[in-house]
């Protein structure tokens, strides 16, 4: 037992909570823990883009990619934040003994507001709103996002709200519960609420060992139908889903419930099996709901989605999974790459310094000739994916930075010799020849590829835009002439989209995912 177990949790204080008693139980055990607040994903680093890694859930994404990078042993999660499929090389580990799963108004002063016609409620989550529509139809719901605490504190300070609603677990584990609160026993809690997840790498036997000391199993039980439930009903749509497992008696109690998002619509199931003949459990009531109507109420959800953000490059599949419910995004590819035929003159002899500053110079490259005839001494470049790129296709990288004007600071600084020859696009940013010819290092530009504006107007209900290059950036304001949100991927970008937008946010790793966190972070 001599391995410290590194426990991953967010730095909210109920996060902490959860971590803690993670900590604790395992210390009881004889274990030696160390805990570890992981703040961002921006300041964490893979090799691997992380839709390839299966990624995807808001709350959960920073802990899953400081554990694939061996920061952390052990993650501790609100299950009901998890995503229902977990990323390769992750898995559950432990499930531990559940809390409070209802749902709890927080009110002002009395209950009064409750027999009204008229009363407002703030939540964020689609699943309350929804229920509480269908029971008070007449009612305004209001938008509430935020950790716990600062969730309580927006309540207190505007006065039009009635009440907001929690989960009571959470305001009960650190002790803010307000005496003005009521749980909701009619509300169906989403799909593992109150419960608390242990995830730990696939391979590690000896931490998956210690927890499973901690795991629940009439909690595993029961949380692992109502997500089945959840996964087989989605299907890739985010929709208003309860849904509750409990045992009594040696039976397994289910009842589910989906709404249309402004609650006028219900489909409910219930099922009781006993347990041991319970595995068919999701499936059936999932088929149940699905065949009284759910596909075309999920289809309705989607098509009533408006578009608020507009990607200038398109998304894989596995991208678009990674938004929050909140962000509706459409994409298209803003630019065009043709690549250009490189004339053999340019490689005629080994050259000593070369500048490869995108991936699309890259693909001209080794388009155009094999890696044996592309012979350079140094090779620099910019970002680590064109790095990558340039070492699997092409051969050793001398040095990459973030961006071209700082490749271009370093060369100036350090390199041997007194010429470079950049391969480049029709289309391209002064700032590194420029800084290089200022201080006498001779450019020889070869046009590898051609970019090409293939943007349109986009609808009017979009409020941000992500754009991924100068480029992406000037093909978006030749269509459109809107004041947008600019989600860059990386400060050369943003420095073109703050000549066109006042708002401009910046990515803190050069990725899409990256830029797809700057969205979620916006929206949630």
């Amino acid at each position: 037992m001599s391995k410290i177990i590194r426990i991953g949790t967010r730095d909210s204080e109920l996060a902490l909570w959860q971590a803690n008693i993670v900590k604790t139980q395992l210390e009881a055990l004889g274990h030696k823990t160390q805990l570890v607040p992981v703040k961002s994903t921006g300041d964490l680093v893979l090799d691997k883009p992380l839709y390839e890694l299966g990624i995807t859930g808001i709350f959960t994404r920073t802990l899953d990619i400081a554990m694939l990078n061996d920061d952390i042993d052990i993650a501790v999660h609100s299950l009901k934040d998890v995503p229902t499929v977990l990323p390769k090389g992750i898995v559950q580990a432990a499930v531990l003994k559940r809390g409070n799963v209802n749902d709890t108004l927080v009110f002002k002063n009395n209950e009064e507001f409750l027999g009204s016609k008229q009363a407002v409620i703030a939540t964020g989550s689609l699943r309350r709103r929804a229920q509480w529509l269908n029971r008070f139809p007449s009612h305004t719901i209001v938008d509430l996002r935020g950790n716990v605490n600062s969730r309580l504190q927006k309540l207190e300070d505007n006065e039009s709200w009635n009440g907001a609603i929690f989960a009571a677990a959470g305001i009960g584990r650190i002790g803010i519960r307000p005496e003005e609160a009521i749980n909701l026993d009619w509300m169906i809690p989403a799909p593992a609420q109150g419960a608390i997840m242990i995830t730990a790498l696939e391979d590690d036997e000896f931490t998956r060992t210690a927890c499973a000391e901690l795991n629940h199993e009439e909690t595993e039980l029961c949380t692992t139908i109502e997500r089945e439930f959840l996964n087989k009903l989605e299907g890739g749509c985010t929709a208003p889903i309860g849904a509750l497992a409990y045992i009594k008696d040696e039976e397994i109690n289910f009842k589910g419930v989906l709404l249309s998002e402004d609650g006028s619509k219900r489909i409910d199931v219930t099922r009781v099996k006993k347990v041991g003949e319970h595995h068919d459990m999701a499936q059936f009531c999932a088929d149940f709901v699905i065949e009284r109507g759910g596909k075309r109420l999920m289809d309705k959800i989607k098509s009533n989605k408006t578009t608020n953000v507009f990607s200038t490059k398109s998304f894989t599949e596995d991208q678009r999974l990674l938004f929050h419910e909140k962000a509706v995004a459409k994409s298209s590819d803003f630019i065009k790459i043709s690549l250009n035929r490189i004339h053999p003159r340019f490689l005629k002899n080994e050259i000593q310094n070369v500048i490869i500053t995108s991936k699309n110079a890259v693909e001209s490259l080794t388009t155009n000739y094999s890696a044996v005839e592309l012979q350079f001494k140094n090779i620099y470049c910019v970002g680590r994916r064109t790095k990558r790129l340039v070492e699997n296709k092409i051969g050793k990288v001398t040095h990459t930075e973030k961006n071209a004007k700082k490749l271009a600071e370093y060369l100036v600084e350090y390199m041997d010799g007194t010429e470079v020859t950049y391969f480049c696009s029709d289309l391209r940013l002064d700032d590194l020849p420029n800084i290089l010819e200022k201080n006498n290092i001779k450019v020889n530009e070869v046009e590898a590829y051609q970019t090409k504006y293939d943007g349109f107007k986009v609808e009017d209900s979009v409020e941000s835009a992500m754009f991924y290059s100068p480029s992406t950036v000037e093909s978006f304001v030749q269509k459109n002439k809107k004041e947008v949100i600019a989600f860059c991927i990386g400060e050369t970008t943003a420095n073109e989209a703050r000549k066109h937008f006042s708002d401009v946010r910046v990515a803190k790793v050069p990725t899409v995912e990256s830029v797809i966190e700057l969205v979620n972070l916006h929206y949630v």
